[in-house]
């Protein structure tokens, strides 16, 4: 819930401008406010910065007051949409059940789905990080195809670790990771594990995104605050690009 029409509209010029065409590697997308998705497009327009929504309901248009519909997020342009993330968790009730609702309607009606799980610090320290994923990853994706897998990134976000200024250290970030693929593989087979990307988020920043994404199970990164900045925004995706050319 950040930004006006203006200084959105002025943050993406400045990601286009910086980025100055695509870099080899890394896909870079953007998520703003519902109200300034249609805005925040046209600065877009032909750059390769894809468009996506903070959330959606998985109900189809309707009496539905207040909620946005999957089906306008694509209308505007949008090709991904951020489902489960951590806040939507916390402070307005969005359960496993939910977020799988979602998730699922998402990916029938065509829209890739960044899927957000994620521990609090009392979990992290009380030992229960693993399980904690576990049931959100089981409930999150329940029923869902190995097909629509390809559609899908995965983000962990430990919870302490967001907007803290404290992040999880490269080894816990790449050891929780492992553990999601690991997950990922069971359930949908050690191919389709590898394919899927599972992105990190949680205090990501221009001088610590190089050493996160180098790990060999860290694939992204969902950037928060550091997304309302562009320079700061940007030395990540350049971070990235290093990473990726490395590889």
């Amino acid at each position: 819930m950040n930004t006006t029409l203006q200084s959105a509209q002025s943050l993406a010029a400045e990601v286009v401008k910086g980025l100055n065409g695509s870099i080899p590697g890394v896909e870079v997308g953007v998520c703003p406010p519902a109200v300034y998705l249609t805005s925040v497009a046209e600065k877009l327009r032909g750059s390769g910065v894809v468009l996506g929504g903070q959330n959606a309901s998985f109900e189809k248009p309707g009496a539905f007051t207040g909620e946005i519909a999957i089906e306008m997020l694509l209308d505007v342009g949008c090709q991904w949409v951020i489902l489960g993330h951590s806040e939507r968790r916390q402070f307005f009730g969005d359960t496993d059940e939910i977020i799988n609702k979602k998730v699922l309607a998402a990916l029938e009606r065509g829209l890739k789905v960044i899927f957000c799980i994620g521990e609090q610090l009392a979990d992290r320290q009380g030992g229960r990080t693993e399980s904690v994923l576990e049931t959100q990853l089981s409930a999150g994706l329940k029923n869902l195809t190995p097909a629509q897998t390809d559609n899908v990134v995965v983000a962990y976000e430990p919870v302490w670790a967001i907007g803290t200024g404290v992040t999880a250290s490269p080894e816990q970030a790449e050891e929780t990771h492992a553990f999601i693929r690991k997950w990922l593989g069971q359930r949908f087979g050690q191919p389709i594990a590898e394919s899927i990307r599972i992105q990190y988020g949680g205090s990501v920043k221009g001088d610590n995104a190089k050493e996160l994404l180098a790990k060999p199970n860290i694939d992204g990164a969902l950037v928060g605050g550091a997304s309302l900045k562009a320079d700061q925004f940007l030395a990540i995706v350049r971070a990235a690009g290093e990473v990726a050319t490395m590889a």
